[in-house]
């Protein structure tokens, strides 16, 4: 293991960075639960699985449903064909 000296300089950026990434870590975790419970609520309200939500928002998000539908496609050749649709 190496162990290298920094100058103050780069000790002040190092500090900053971490400070600056626990905060924004500790932000993405708040909105990361705010979310999951917002998904729950609405889920409970609509009888509807939390995860099917969850997966319509990430689809959403990544604007990927031609993708998931062809892969959806795969999926269902696949369980034909080994006798496994029932």
């Amino acid at each position: 293991m190496t162990n290298r000296a920094y100058g103050v300089t780069d000790l002040a950026k190092l500090k900053h960075l971490i400070s600056e990434g626990i905060q924004v870590s500790q932000e993405l975790t708040d909105l990361r639960e705010g979310l999951r419970d917002t998904v729950n609520a609405v889920a409970e309200e609509l009888d509807v699985k939390p995860s099917v939500l969850n997966k319509a928002i990430r689809v959403a998000f990544k604007a990927d449903l031609q993708k998931t539908k062809d892969d959806m496609e795969d999926l269902e050749d696949i369980l034909t064909q080994v006798g496994r649709t029932a």
